[in-house]
């Protein structure tokens, strides 16, 4: 029963991060992760770092306050980008007590305007995540997403310029 409920506050701890990123609820944001949380979510080279710790791997964000500021930077920055996450079939391990890893399908739609033009993206893939309980809490400590497809329109990254 222990394990099941586990599985279950995780689950909820991955659609609240997604809610909360969303909706911009930034004040939230931090502390759905650790305080070490690494996030290999900027990382847009398909090079392979397994051979370097994930804290050191280039574009790797490391500290939930860092990682809350960048996601709030590229989603609520100069340019307002509405965004809707979606997660799906989750494969959870409790790997111990404390730890767990957890892969989930994902889709992701974004979408900002540029003068009278809309830009968008749409995306598919699998968010790679480690969680670690901390007190009475299960939080997320590590995250990568790999992508299988991504549509967009021409200009949806010009914003980041």
């Amino acid at each position: 029963m222990e394990q099941l409920a586990a599985i279950e506050e995780i689950k909820r701890l991955f659609a609240q991060r997604l809610r909360v990123m969303d909706t911009k609820q930034w004040h939230l944001y931090a502390g759905l992760h650790t305080d070490d949380v690494v996030s290999e979510t900027f990382r847009l080279d398909g090079d392979d770092y397994r051979d370097i710790p994930p804290a050191k791997r280039p574009g790797a964000v490391v500290g939930n306050d860092v990682l809350a500021a960048t996601i709030r930077d590229f989603l609520d920055g100069d340019r307002f980008v509405m965004s809707a996450h979606h997660g799906h079939n989750p494969e959870i391990t409790l790997t111990s007590d404390t730890t767990a890893t957890g892969i989930w399908a994902m889709e992701d739609r974004l979408w900002w305007t540029d003068g009278d033009v809309e830009q968008h993206l749409h995306g598919w893939g699998h968010y790679h995540e480690e969680y670690r309980r901390v007190g009475d809490r299960w939080l997320i400590s590590y995250r990568n997403l790999t992508r299988l497809r991504v549509d967009h329109t021409p200009g949806f990254y010009a914003y980041r310029r």
